[in-house]
């Protein structure tokens, strides 16, 4: 495990989220990681620890867009939901 400083006033502001400050931290850094397209949101439920499902509806209410995907990554999507 790697240790991060934050500067006062940004501990100051993730602590406004209502969450342990090291909660917060890693949900930020997560959801930066997707937004960037360099985690999946697969990966990125695995590391909040939710379902990728969940992760999906909360970053849509967060204004991070899920369908910036190629055709054939929509189509495995569809396949996918299809078969539950």
């Amino acid at each position: 495990m790697r240790t991060v400083e934050l500067e006062d006033e940004l501990a100051a502001l993730l602590e406004q989220t209502q969450q342990p400050l090291e909660k917060a931290t890693r949900e930020a850094v997560v959801f930066e990681l997707y937004r960037r397209g360099i985690i999946s949101s697969g990966k990125a439920g695995e590391l909040l620890g939710v379902p990728r499902f969940d992760f999906v509806r909360y970053a849509d209410k967060l204004g991070i867009s899920f369908f910036r995907m190629s055709n054939e990554g929509w189509e495995a999507e569809k396949a996918a939901a299809d078969s539950l």
